[in-house]
């Protein structure tokens, strides 16, 4: 699959642990080589906004928003407020618990893609 290319990495999330993972299961020669965070480059992923988050349902794998029903009458919200949105932070890849290579190599061989790849290489 990468037959000995370098791979360059740039700063974002996970991006060494992605690529080492690959590079792990594949069993390829590359070298990972990381090269720094791109010019306009997020740090991070937002994954849920602070908003979503006063609604969402945690199902523990995941979690489950449901469509803003909101009206438009934006006065309410500018004038009384709602405490419990100033107390949410939102959901992103910069404040959760990242996976480590061994974790990423274990999320991607859930994956037939992955395993039937593999296999075709072991050919």
């Amino acid at each position: 699959m990468f037959k000995g290319k370098t791979l360059l990495i740039t700063g974002g999330t996970g991006s060494f642990g992605n690529a080492a993972a690959m590079v792990n299961l594949f069993k390829a020669k590359s070298k990972i080589q990381i090269i720094g965070t791109r010019h306009g480059e997020k740090k991070y992923e937002t994954l849920l906004t602070r908003e979503e988050m006063a609604f969402a349902e945690d199902l523990g794998d995941f979690f489950r928003v449901p469509a803003d029903t909101r009206d438009l009458n934006y006065a309410k919200f500018f004038e009384k407020g709602e405490k419990q949105k100033k107390e949410l932070t939102d959901y992103n890849s910069s404040n959760v618990k990242l996976l480590d290579v061994k974790g990423v190599e274990k999320k991607l061989l859930t994956l037939d893609y992955i395993k039937s790849e593999i296999k075709r290489l072991k050919k």
